[in-house]
């Protein structure tokens, strides 16, 4: 048995890593560098998908309650026009009577009418705020949306750029980049539009 390989593995380790660095080293370290720009821009968007979303589901419960609260505040308000309408025909049963009716039906049908006027202001103003808080959600959404497609965007630039680094395809890792930079635009468009 030979006491030394029989091929040279130092010269061999040498011309390997020669050919690697001509070869593809470098292209290799850019392919790395770009992917992982892109993986953090990635993140970045995934979260803020994630945070966007998160907003606009507790301004759309908030939106909800605020929908129950005006169904309430209308509820009371026709509970108050029924008082207001047994009132009213009580008077009429008093007048049908040819009699004066006592003015506590008359007063009381008035308090439930402006009772009504105020219990109507803040219904409307309940849903008044249960519409702005809606809009404000469909506007987070529609964040969420820019932010997602960025997420994917990102996500296949960098499975191209895996592809580049394997094949050592230069066009597949433009096209990578390239892709990534739509992803960015999307990105930045959505962040500060």
């Amino acid at each position: 048995m030979p006491e030394g390989p029989e091929v040279e593995t130092e010269k061999l380790h040498e011309t390997i890593h020669g050919e690697l660095e001509r070869d593809g080293g470098s292209f290799l370290k850019r392919i790395a560098l770009t992917t992982a720009i892109l993986a953090a821009f990635a993140a970045i968007a995934s979260l803020r998908a994630g945070a966007t979303m998160n907003e606009a589901l507790v301004l759309k419960t908030q939106a909800t309650r605020l929908q129950a609260e005006a169904s309430d505040q209308w509820a009371y308000y026709q509970a108050k026009g029924l008082k207001a309408a047994v009132q009213e025909a009580s008077v009429t049963a008093w007048l049908a009577m040819g009699k004066e009716p006592p003015a506590k039906y008359l007063d009381e049908q008035k308090r439930y009418k402006e009772e009504q006027a105020e219990i109507r202001k803040k219904a409307e103003e309940k849903e008044h705020q249960r519409d702005e808080k809606s809009k404000e959600a469909d506007e987070l959404i529609h964040h969420h949306h820019g932010f997602a497609g960025g997420v994917a965007l990102f996500q296949v630039s960098i499975a191209l750029g895996a592809v580049a680094a394997l094949t050592r395809n230069r066009l597949v890792w433009f096209g990578s980049m390239g892709l990534g930079l739509v992803g960015v635009i999307l990105f930045a468009k959505t962040l500060f539009g």
